[in-house]
């Protein structure tokens, strides 16, 4: 059984960053996917590779549709039975950030929330305003308001804002944070990678931080399996099986590669370990942390 802890569904026009020219982003062209994503097509993907689960992250409707955007997963999930939990964004620098995460906590399959925090010299990288927001006091605040609905907090940084990121994390020891696509390591030079471990293993000294094993496909556009195995390798020798979790960045990835061939990069990744292990980097952890609802369809090899 596996639950994929990171993936998106869409409808184009809700998606300002899929309508108009293309625009540089840090998974290159995306020609490909500047259409619908539903989820039925998502199902046909992962048919067949043991997926019993799901978990829909936010994708980045127009500011002020965050709760449209959860509502509307929320009502595909009632048609469909996937997904199982709903990451959402909203403006956690926002001085009614309380008000929004009351009415986000309307919506049955509410998990946590992902407020997009990376920031990088290069601005084709960029996303947050600056490299220190996840300092700014009022994030602060209102990350830790998370702890009251049970939520945790996906974590988006680049390894040069980790330090910062150490921060945020410490001053909300009630929330679980979740470094996305393993600490989005992009700079593979003998410098960027020494950084990298360097924040990486600063963050793992954290008990309240998990770490997910996905969108390793994003700085390199393809889906290459030694650098794979290389990056979850070191990502596990830090967090353990037992705070690390798959996801498969559908449809990002899906730009480069098939579900079945990514999904056996991760497997080849981790099949030197038990199966305990195995077992919680493709289902435990994630059930733990995201507490999915029950699966109520017959299962996705019918595409329904």
């Amino acid at each position: 059984m596996i639950i994929d802890a990171h993936h998106h569904i869409w409808r184009r026009d809700d998606l300002p960053w899929l309508l108009g020219p293309m625009q540089p982003r840090i998974f290159g062209p995306y020609e490909a996917i500047r259409r619908d994503y539903p989820v039925t097509e998502y199902l046909q993907d992962c048919s067949g590779c043991g997926v019993t689960g799901s978990v829909y992250v936010q994708a980045n409707w127009a500011p002020g549709r965050e709760r449209a955007e959860a509502a509307w997963v929320q009502s595909v999930a009632d048609a469909h039975g996937w997904p199982h939990a709903i990451v959402a964004c909203t403006d956690l620098t926002a001085p009614d950030a309380a008000d929004r995460l009351r009415a986000l906590g309307r919506i049955p399959l509410m998990r946590g929330i992902r407020q997009q925090m990376h920031w990088h010299e290069n601005p084709s990288y960029r996303f947050a305003a600056r490299a220190d927001l996840v300092c700014d006091p009022v994030v602060r605040r209102s990350v830790a308001r998370l702890e009251e609905y049970g939520w945790c907090f996906d974590l988006q940084v680049f390894p040069g804002q980790m330090h910062h990121a150490a921060e945020l994390v410490r001053s909300c020891p009630g929330v679980t944070f979740i470094l996305q696509h393993a600490g989005m390591p992009e700079d593979r030079s003998a410098a960027g990678r020494a950084e990298w471990l360097d924040g990486m293993r600063r963050l793992g000294e954290f008990p309240n931080m998990v770490c997910k094993l996905s969108g390793l496909g994003t700085f390199i556009h393809r889906n290459d399996p030694q650098h794979v195995a290389e990056v979850v390798g070191q990502t596990l020798d830090i967090f353990g099986a037992g705070r690390a979790m798959f996801g498969s960045n559908f449809p990002i990835e899906k730009l480069w590669t098939g579900y079945g061939p990514l999904l056996d990069a991760y497997r080849a990744a981790t099949s030197g370990l038990s199966a305990a292990a195995r077992r919680a980097i493709f289902h435990d952890t994630a059930a733990r942390v995201y507490r999915p609802a029950p699966n109520r369809s017959r299962g996705n090899d019918n595409g329904t």
